[in-house]
C-alpha cells in the first residue's frame, strides 16, 4: 500500500538486515527502523513498533531468522523462539509463525540453515500478502451488495488497525474496503479512535488518508448512537484470534459494538487469515488476555507546538487503572468470518467447510 504515493509493505529484508515501519511514531513521524538481531524483533514486537496479528506473526518469523544469523546453534534457536512466543501471548499468529519455522529448521545443517530460514519467513509475509488480498476479493462481494441495494456510499465501521499496517499488506477489515475502493464504490469509513493506544485514530484514518477514502475518527462510544440514527451499513473488524467455534478475541472494546450491531440489525463482519484460527483452544476462558501497563491508559501522546512527541499524565497521580487490552465476541453476535477462502458463519461447521 501507499505512504507519500509510494508502495509499501510493512516488513522487509535488505542488506542483512530486517527494516519495519516503527509504528509507535505514526502519524506523526514516517520512521523506517533496521532490526538487527533476534532481540530486536522481540522489543519491536513488545512495544509495539509493530503489531497485529499477521504482522507479529511475519516479524517472528524474521526474528528467527537473525537469531540463526547470530548464532546457528540450536540451543540458541531454540531459546530464541521460545522469546518470541512469549513476546506478546494473545495473537495466535505469533506461535503458529514460530512453530512453522521450527519445524523447518528442524534437522537443518549449518551450511544451509540461514537461506532456508530467510525463504520461510519471506515465504510466510508472502503468503499473508495474498491472504488478505483474497480476503477482500471475497469481502467485496458483501461491500457491493449493500451498495447495489442502496445506491449511495456504504458506511463502514471498523474497530481499532486492522489495515496494512496490521499485516504485510492489504490489511484484514480494510481490504475489503480497499477493493470497494479501486472498484468506485462510494464509502466513507467511521474509525473507532479505539483508545487506550488509539490504533485507529492514529493508524488507520493515516492509512485511509493515503488511499484518499474518505473517514471520520469517533469515540469509541459513538458508534452506538450512529447505528440507531441508521448511519452505518456494516460493521468490520479483524481478530487476533478466532476460536474453531467462531468466538473471536480482538482489541478491548469489539464486543461491545458487536453487542450494538446486533441491538441494531447492522451486519458485523470479522476478516481474518487462517493463520488466525486457533483450533487447539475449545473455551474463551482459556485464551491468554494480555493486560499492558497501566502508562498506556494514564498518558496520552501526541505533537507539541514544536512538532516533537510527547507523553503527557492526565490522570489524577494515585488514580489505578487496569488496561486489558482484548476482549471475546461470542459466535452468536458475528454475521461471517471473511477469510481468503470464502465467508462463512461464526461456527465449527462453517470453518471446517472451508478449512477441512
Amino acid at each position: 500500500m501507499r505512504i507519500k504515493g509510494k508502495e509499501y509493505r510493512t516488513i522487509w529484508f535488505e542488506n542483512n538486515v530486517i527494516k519495519i515501519i516503527d509504528q509507535t511514531k505514526l502519524p506523526h513521524q514516517f520512521v523506517i527502523k533496521e532490526l538487527k538481531t533476534v532481540n530486536d524483533a522481540i522489543n519491536a514486537i513488545k512495544v509495539m513498533e509493530v503489531r497485529g496479528a499477521p504482522l507479529i506473526g511475519g516479524t517472528a518469523a524474521y526474528g528467527l531468522a537473525l537469531a540463526v544469523q547470530e548464532n546457528n546453534d540450536p540451543e540458541f534457536i531454540k531459546n530464541s523462539s521460545k522469546e518470541l512466543v512469549q513476546s506478546r501471548p494473545t495473537a495466535i499468529n505469533l506461535k503458529w509463525a514460530v512453530d512453522r519455522m521450527m519445524k523447518k529448521l528442524s534437522g537443518i545443517n549449518s551450511h544451509q540453515i540461514l537461506d532456508i530460514a530467510l525463504n520461510e519467513a519471506k515465504e510466510i509475509c508472502d503468503e499473508d500478502e495474498k491472504f488478505c488480498e483474497n480476503i477482500g476479493i471475497n469481502g467485496l462481494k458483501i461491500i457491493e451488495e449493500i451498495y447495489n441495494k442502496k445506491r449511495d456510499t456504504v458506511n463502514i465501521l471498523t474497530h481499532c488497525n486492522a489495515g496494512w499496517l496490521a499485516t504485510i499488506n492489504w490489511g484484514t477489515a480494510t481490504s475489503p474496503i480497499y477493493h470497494a475502493h479501486k472498484k468506485g464504490i462510494p464509502l466513507h469509513v467511521w474509525v473507532d479512535e479505539t483508545r487506550p493506544r488509539n490504533q485507529g485514530a492514529n493508524l488507520t484514518s493515516y492509512e485511509l488518508n493515503e488511499e484518499e477514502i474518505p473517514n471520520t475518527i469517533i469515540a469509541d462510544n459513538t458508534g452506538g448512537i450512529l447505528m440507531q440514527r441508521g448511519e452505518v451499513d456494516m460493521c468490520i473488524v479483524g481478530t487476533d484470534r478466532t476460536l474453531s467455534n467462531g468466538d473471536v478475541c480482538n482489541k478491548i472494546g469489539t464486543y461491545l459494538k458487536a453487542l450494538a450491531a446486533h441491538d441494531n440489525n447492522v451486519p458485523f463482519y470479522v476478516a481474518l487469515p487462517s493463520s488466525t484460527i486457533d483450533w487447539d483452544i475449545n473455551d474463551a476462558k482459556d485464551i491468554p488476555i494480555e493486560e499492558r501497563k497501566s502508562e498506556e491508559l494514564s498518558h496520552v501522546e501526541g505533537v507539541d507546538e514544536n512538532n516533537e512527541i510527547k507523553k503527557v499524565l492526565i490522570y489524577p497521580t494515585k488514580s489505578k487503572a487496569l488496561n486489558l487490552a482484548f476482549d471475546v465476541t461470542p459466535a452468536k453476535y458475528i454475521t461471517g468470518l471473511i477469510t481468503e477462502r470464502g465467508i462463512s458463519e461464526a461456527s465449527f461447521d462453517g470453518l471446517k467447510k472451508l478449512f477441512k
